[in-house]
């Protein structure tokens, strides 16, 4: 089975059960386990991630969850080049106006392979991928 990106709307809505997002990326995040799916994502996913959860509840599980995929090698980070590549898309305003975090994902997503994200972002979709909630 494919690898799932993960992205900050998507892990947010995990951990955080008054998200509106919650129960759908909850039972969508379980099966990906049960399935036994590789979760990758970037470090700058996981900043996102923990700004948002700096004073929530849940905000050991970004740190928790970062060790784990560092450990298993699911921690990618953007070359210079898709960085660059990245910021030109974002200057276009490409993906319907997608953030820069998001364009940096979906290089990542590209060079990986990957055609799934953990996510209900619409600028996923416009990017081309498919979206699991």
């Amino acid at each position: 089975m494919s690898n799932v990106f993960l992205d900050t709307v998507g892990l947010i809505a995990v951990w955080d059960d008054t998200d509106q997002w919650h129960a759908a990326a909850h039972a969508v995040y379980g099966i990906l386990l049960a399935q036994g799916r590789g979760l990758v994502t970037t470090s700058l996913v996981l900043y996102e991630c923990g700004n948002a959860a700096a004073r929530r509840p849940y905000r050991s599980d970004v740190n928790e969850l970062r060790k784990f995929l560092v450990r298993e090698q699911l921690l990618v980070d953007p070359t210079q080049a898709e960085i660059e590549d990245a910021w030109a898309a974002y200057d276009q305003g490409d993906a319907g106006g997608a953030g820069i975090v998001d364009h940096l994902s979906f290089r990542v997503m590209r060079r990986l392979g990957l055609t799934e994200a953990l996510t209900n972002d619409r600028h996923f979709q416009a990017a081309g991928f498919t979206t699991l909630f």
